[in-house]
């Protein structure tokens, strides 16, 4: 029988998003590890750049938490795993603490996490307190065990000052945190990739310099992780399934204009029998398989290159034309589009394997958790997106949004191509992942 396993363990949550969670979690990461501690980090909810940080930052990869589109059996397994092999577990939330249904806090407490709150001191004196106060309050109900709350970016002493002057005593307030160099620069999906940040390296020593002092960066009490007891859901593969993609070559673009990938959904790939190969559609001139994956990224600040190189578009077209499949998701859609115009007004001709023109946006143009309903089954996933496009393609099908079922991003199929906004999670139904990498 397999035994439960302790391991110490923290939620790091905030009041809303802008917080400074990533900043503060990658520097406790990159602290702890430089005290020789093996540290694991997940991240709450569908992310790609704060992962890349936070991958730098402990040394090992990051991978989501979200008991809807990962699922609360897999999650289980993933933290009882973690706790085998870690010294230390952490999780950062995604937005406020107990936004979104299931929420971080629904996540912390349905395995009994602590959590650090962190309070955006800005522009905040002794309210701070009431701040705090309500975040506890507000988590009692829900049995969510608070391990401390800590004021982020305290311009000085004199501010330190204040805070704590309108902290009620019964809160378990860990004290000030300065405010730290800018680490971590952002962009208009979120973060900075982490390729493309200047001397990572340094800045995250540098955070963990800042931090190492304060009562945060103690090692927290064990956390309790007990043995999955049941299968986790749709990743539990039948011995059929094992060889879906047996003898499958799959090509997956990888670069600074495509990197937005879940590490599990490579490593379920693999698990079906595929043989993965890496290429860049910035620098590589072709590319051999029997089918090509092109995830999302940033395709729009980098449409010179990747309008210039000519010889890809020709393997991909070449690719195409034999019948071989290619899926895409959202930047890597588009892409496969005829145009696509920038935030500055530039627009390039680019692949042309899907009719229609994209074009960023200024806001916002998609976002939340839907699942894509295929005949095979259902995969989960979301969206996030600052374009839109035009296509006189009709879409196969739409995604369904979590929230109330009703239609989201359509899902198109044209030929050996299928394509939609959406970033699925493979291992939320495998057999359905797989077929989209089959010769239909």
């Amino acid at each position: 029988m397999t035994a439960e396993r302790h391991c110490p363990a923290l939620f790091i949550g905030a009041c809303a998003s802008g917080q400074g969670k990533t900043t503060i979690v990658a520097a406790l990461a990159r602290h702890h590890r430089r005290q020789g501690r093996r540290v694991r980090v997940f991240k709450t909810g569908p992310d790609f750049l704060d992962p890349m940080i936070l991958e730098r930052a402990s040394g090992a990869p990051v991978e989501p938490l979200d008991l809807w589109m990962v699922g609360e059996a897999l999650c289980r397994r993933k933290l009882y795993e973690a706790s085998g092999e870690a010294d230390l577990i952490l999780i950062e939330g995604a937005m406020g603490l107990f936004d979104g249904a299931p929420s971080g806090a629904d996540l912390a407490a349905a395995f009994g996490i602590p959590v650090l709150a962190l309070i955006d001191a800005r522009g905040m004196g002794q309210t701070l307190g009431a701040v705090a106060m309500g975040l506890m309050h507000y988590g009692a109900a829900k049995g969510i065990e608070f391990w401390g709350i800590s004021a982020n970016r305290v311009a000085s002493a004199r501010h330190a000052e204040m805070i704590a002057a309108g902290m009620p005593p019964e809160l378990p307030y860990l004290g000030p945190i300065p405010r730290l160099e800018a680490v971590l620069p952002s962009r208009h999906l979120g973060l900075v990739q982490a390729a493309e940040i200047p001397e990572l390296d340094a800045r995250l020593a540098a955070a963990a310099d800042q931090i190492q002092d304060l009562a945060l960066a103690r090692l927290p009490e064990p956390c309790r992780f007990v043995p999955p007891t049941q299968p986790a859901g749709g990743t539990t593969l039948l011995p059929a399934e094992t060889k879906a993609l047996q003898g499958l070559r799959i090509a997956v673009a990888r670069d600074l204009a495509f990197a937005f990938i879940y590490p599990e959904n490579l490593k379920l790939l693999q698990a079906l029998g595929a043989e993965l190969i890496f290429f860049s559609p910035l620098a590589d001139q072709c590319i051999e398989a029997d089918a090509i994956w092109l995830p999302g990224g940033y395709p729009e600040l980098h449409l010179t290159e990747l309008a210039a190189n000519r010889a890809m578009k020709q393997s991909l077209h070449a690719h195409a034309r034999a019948g071989r499949p290619i899926y895409a998701e959202c930047g890597g859609m588009l892409y496969l589009l005829e145009r696509l115009t920038d935030h500055q007004g530039q627009t390039a001709e680019l692949i042309g394997l899907l009719p229609g023109e994209g074009q960023m946006q200024g806001r916002l143009a998609g976002l939340g958790m839907q699942s894509l309903v295929l005949p095979q089954g259902e995969l989960r996933g979301h969206s996030f997106h600052h374009s839109t496009m035009r296509t006189p393609l009709a879409p196969v099908s739409f995604g369904r949004r979590q929230a109330g079922g009703q239609p989201g991003e359509p899902f198109y199929h044209c030929g050996p191509i299928r394509a939609s906004y959406l970033h699925l999670y493979f291992p939320s139904a495998p057999r359905t992942a797989a077929e989209l990498f089959m010769v239909s």
